[in-house]
């Protein structure tokens, strides 16, 4: 093989390597890593300017790019764990590659930086109410009596309500959201799911983050709520609610559904009803919702 078939064939496997690129979403992060001396820069317009341009070069070379949330206290802990130098292009190279397996991450696909970054900024949410909600979970330990453990099993029965709901919601895309108030703030996951030939296809990391949070609602008996919005083209929006009980999911009436919609939250004033959308009680979810035992 010559010496121009190597610089061929290594051009061919260098477009097959995946890499990721740490971003600073925020003036607040950018100026917690200007207090490194190896970090070049200044602004944090200039260098966002810098980032898209190297994402289009890679894109252009045929590269794949995953942006990945980059937290500067997490980076400093990361460093301080393993003995490494924060102020090291090397350290921030290895703590971007434990994102790309452990992090918050978005793929580029030629998308413009300002429709990236606050779909960054929600992913890296999404992540950690998961996270605090799993942490909630486990903290529930196991029943006294019985030695089962409370936050499995109250995975399993959110599970069992998730998939009920989704079988008797009838054809049409579903906006699912369910939200558990704190303290310290309230938990809020969404799931989206449409039809594929009659069943619902959702996103498996959207399942497991909406039953986390549900399964916290009904492990914990904290306030909170869940709706559903489903839509057909051609006809109306249909929305139904629940309210979280220890025991499962409280159907509302339409009348309380189009109360919720149309109160603002804040100030309790009345907001005008959306056109073309049916405020529905929901369909008998058909099961025994409580808990196999009581604690």
């Amino acid at each position: 093989m010559t010496y121009t078939d190597h610089r061929t064939v290594r051009r061919v496997l260098s477009r097959e390597i995946a890499g990721t690129l740490g971003l600073l979403t925020d003036e607040h992060d950018f100026r917690a890593m200007r207090h490194y001396r190896s970090f070049v820069f200044d602004d944090h317009g200039t260098y966002l300017e810098h980032v898209e341009a190297v994402l289009r070069t890679r894109a252009l070379q045929g590269g794949h790019t995953t942006l990945a949330l980059f937290d500067p206290e997490e980076y400093a802990e990361f460093c301080a764990q393993r003995g490494l130098d924060p102020d090291s292009h090397t350290s921030r190279t290895r703590f971007t590659a434990a994102l790309a397996t452990t992090g918050a991450t978005v793929p580029y696909e030629g998308q413009p930086l300002t429709d990236l970054l606050p779909a960054l900024v929600d992913e890296g949410v999404r992540r950690a109410t998961w996270e605090y909600a799993t942490m909630l979970l486990a903290r529930l330990g196991a029943c006294p009596s019985c030695g089962e453990d409370l936050g499995r099993e109250a995975f399993a029965r959110a599970s069992r309500l998730l998939a009920r709901i989704l079988a008797t919601a009838g054809s049409g895309s579903r906006h699912l959201v369910c939200s558990v108030s704190g303290p310290p703030e309230t938990l809020i996951a969404v799931l989206h799911t449409d039809d594929d030939g009659g069943r619902p296809e959702p996103d498996d990391t959207e399942i497991l983050e909406f039953t986390t949070v549900l399964a916290v609602g009904l492990a914990t008996d904290k306030p909170g709520g869940l709706v559903m919005r489903t839509i057909v083209p051609g006809t109306p929006d249909r929305i139904h609610g629940w309210r979280l009980r220890a025991h499962g999911l409280e159907p509302l009436t339409a009348g309380e559904v189009f109360d919720a919609y149309c109160t603002d939250v804040e100030s309790g004033d009345p907001i005008p009803p959306e056109s073309n959308v049916d405020y529905c009680e929901p369909p008998d979810l058909g099961e025994d919702q409580g808990p196999t035992h009581r604690h």
